[in-house]
């Protein structure tokens, strides 16, 4: 019996040495053979990252990297921040849910965490992300939807009843209301007997993120970053167990970000907020251990590995620029969802599949915990079936696979290193553009990070309904017909009258001279810049204000944000005349366009449609796209401003003279503002004009829609060339009725 000598070369079944000189020579002449045209480059995948991604990697492609060598729990972290990683604790599995009450989402946390979730993680409705109460009239259709309703304290203690709050590991996405959410959920603590210092969890306070992309903010960036600098130092100095931050990718990839541009944005935010945190007086160290990152994980499996891999190895390159010493200020740690933008509407039960493979990228490449995304989110909250699915896929993975007993499985891998250092340079390059603009707060300020995602959205739409990119059962494998699958409806008008009648309750209770004091003394922190903000939030809500009033306060020192409205032109159009695989396509792509040339000659301009975004719903990604997309067909296009309520996008409509309003809705809102904007345009002398509605609108809500006066409506998955031409074909029908 013989034995294998590290040096001796591996045999291959053709007796050609792996490591013979001619070997890769002989290769290549092989695979000309079956290449399409004998081009071996038609087998390269150039991704949007830039990267080209080949169909052989050998050992060369390795032999000059310069972290080929590291062990996980050591910098630079390549292979994870700790050393033993899943061999000895898995990463946590978290249910990212909030459901309208807090009673409801109760029910749901305790279930979860009794059937295997080992934390809690709270998705809030859109009226708390903005700093609104439930009774103010900007929110009548937000309330309840896509999240929990929180206005006070007496909610947060409702929502963690029965959930130990020193024993549980709680995460929560806020941005916008960051400082009276964070305050709740410390008095909640204190009055559940718990110490401050005993909280254990993440905020995800990460606005810079929201000016981008999810468009939940408040106040300017300025006082934004000021609000971020003082939650830092008071849970620096006051909540060792807590991460004071989370910065979030996630967000940025879901709007349309390739993966380069979510890892060079995240990490120069994260680069932003240290600078503010040293800036406030706090030393690196005494905080930076307690930063947290949260990745996006989609469909190109590989490409999300070699992403998690290579933030870390950037985010120790960062951190030493900032002289940081301790190991922990160096390491980057991170929570993981799977793609919410990945699932679809149509044959859905393939979002199973969709969500283990996200899984499984999200573990190789070495989360700290995961969320996965139930199979019915492409058209609202899961039900409890499909969250019990989703959860189980962690199980599965962590329990029955063994994949946890192996630390990165990946390392060595020729393909996986290279890509890694692939990935980490082309993020770089971006990183160091933005450096070059003075930073990450100017790169958002300017609107240029802003376009550079929304261009990568477009080219990304363009590519999947030109057929480049396939999503089964959407443009490939279509079936004929669709399962009926369950969706949750939440009752808004009930959720926001409960919410109201507690509120009351509250304001009638309280002292009233407390709670002005406490406001009273947040408006002018904010307006001289002293004192903690956190701190003083703290305070307020002890005396029962609500999440509107400390929005409000804040908001008389610093002002409430108004975002430009732009869009980009001509990517849409290029990327699906170069993406196109068929003839078909193109044929009907030319042809709308012919026949909108035909419009405009007869009707002596052009059609014009007005694209909306109604209540407080700032997910923009399908507007944008659908607006740059329209107008590269021939439309004129106008983009509404953000969180317009009914009356106002009806009189912008009207005075713009447009054929068209296309209202964009993610956030389950419709049932509520769709008939509330057709009601308005009648109202105001505009009941000729067409309502079309896209985005996230479950089936059994079409003939509610429809019978209100809805024309058109174009669901998750619809190719946006033939909602163009439906569009048109309801403006021509209108013109002439």
């Amino acid at each position: 019996m013989s034995s294998k000598n590290s040096s001796t070369p591996v045999e291959s079944t053709s007796g050609d040495s792996v490591k013979s000189s001619d070997a890769l020579a002989r290769w290549t002449a092989a695979a000309r053979k079956s290449a399409p045209g004998g081009n071996l480059q038609a087998l390269n995948w150039n991704t949007p990252d830039g990267i080209t991604v080949k169909p052989l990697y050998t050992a060369a492609d390795i032999a000059d990297l310069p972290m080929i060598d590291s062990l996980p729990g050591f910098a630079p972290y390549l292979r994870g921040p700790q050393a033993t990683m899943y061999a000895v604790r898995p990463w946590t599995i978290r249910q990212y849910a909030g459901f309208s009450t807090a009673e409801e989402s109760n029910a749901f946390y305790r279930k979860a965490l009794a059937a295997g979730g080992q934390g809690v993680s709270v998705a809030f409705d859109l009226a708390t992300h903005r700093g609104y109460d439930s009774d103010h009239p900007r929110v009548t259709g937000d309330v309840g939807k896509a999240g929990v309703a929180i206005d006070s304290v007496e909610d947060m203690k409702i929502l963690f009843d029965g959930i130990p709050l020193d024993q549980m590991s709680v995460s929560m996405t806020m941005n916008g209301a960051v400082i009276p959410i964070l305050a709740f959920f410390i008095v909640a603590g204190e009055e559940q007997g718990v110490d401050r210092k005993l909280l254990d969890g993440t905020i995800q306070n990460d606005i810079l993120k929201e000016f981008m992309v999810r468009n939940t903010y408040i106040y300017p960036p300025e006082p934004s970053m000021k609000i971020i600098g003082d939650i830092i130092e008071y849970t620096a100095r006051n909540m060792p167990k807590f991460n004071s931050i989370s910065i979030s990718g996630y967000h940025m990839q879901e709007a349309g970000a390739n993966q380069a541009l979510e890892l060079a944005f995240t990490l120069a935010d994260g680069k932003e907020y240290v600078k503010t945190a040293i800036a406030s007086g706090l030393d690196v160290d005494d905080f930076a251990g307690r930063l947290s990152f949260f990745w996006a994980i989609g469909m190109n499996f590989y490409l999300e590995v070699a992403k998690m891999r290579a933030a870390r190895l950037l985010w120790c390159r960062i951190m030493k620029g900032f002289d940081a010493k301790n190991p922990k200020s160096l390491m980057l740690r991170t929570h993981c969802q799977t793609s919410g933008w990945s699932l679809t509407e149509q044959d859905p039960y393939n979002n199973v599949v969709r969500t283990t493979i996200e899984a499984m990228a999200a573990v190789f490449g070495g989360t700290q915990s995961l969320h996965t995304n139930a199979l019915d989110e492409a058209i609202a909250l899961p039900t409890e079936f499909s969250a019990r699915i989703a959860r189980n896929t962690q199980l599965i993975i962590q329990e029955e696979t063994h994949i946890t007993n192996v630390i990165d499985p990946w390392a060595g891998s020729y393909m996986m290193e290279k890509l890694t250092q692939d990935m980490a340079d082309a993020a770089w390059k971006i990183i160091e553009e933005v450096q070059a603009m003075g930073g990450m707060v100017k790169a958002v300020d300017s609107g240029w990070a802003k376009l550079k995602i929304e261009a990568a959205a477009a080219d990304k739409q363009a590519r999947i309904d030109s057929g480049q990119d396939v999503i089964v059962g959407v443009n490939k494998y279509r079936l004929d017909s669709h399962d009926a699958v369950e969706a949750r409806d939440i009752d808004n008008v009930a959720v926001r009258e409960g919410q109201i009648r507690r509120l009351k309750t509250i304001r009638a209770g309280r002292d009233a001279k407390a709670v002005d004091a406490a406001l009273a003394a947040l408006s002018a922190a904010g307006s001289e810049g002293s004192g903690n903000l956190l701190d003083l939030s703290i305070k307020a809500m002890r005396v029962r204000a609500t999440v509107g009033e400390v929005s409000d306060a804040l908001e008389k020192a610093f002002g409430r944000h108004r975002a430009d409205t732009h869009k980009v032109s001509g990517v849409y159009a290029a990327s699906y005349d170069t993406g196109s695989e068929s003839g078909d396509a193109m044929k009907q792509w030319d042809a709308i366009k012919a026949d909108i040339a035909l419009f405009a000659e007869q009707q002596g301009r052009r059609p014009r449609v007005m694209v909306a975004k109604l209540g407080q719903d700032g997910h923009d990604r399908g507007a944008k796209v659908v607006a740059t997309a329209f107008a590269d067909l021939g439309y004129d296009v106008d983009i509404g401003p953000l969180f317009q309520t009914p009356e106002e996008c009806a009189r912008q409509a009207i005075e713009n003279d447009v054929h068209a309003v296309g209202v964009s809705t993610l956030a389950a809102g419709h049932k509520t503002l769709v008939p509330a904007i057709i009601a308005e345009l009648r109202k105001q002398g505009g009941g000729e004009i067409v309502v079309f509605v896209g985005g996230v609108v479950p089936r059994q809500d079409y003939d509610f829609l429809m019978q209100s006066g809805v024309k058109g409506i174009y669901g998750p998955g619809t190719p946006i060339p033939d909602s163009a031409a439906d569009v048109l074909k309801q403006i021509r029908a209108s013109l002439t009725a």
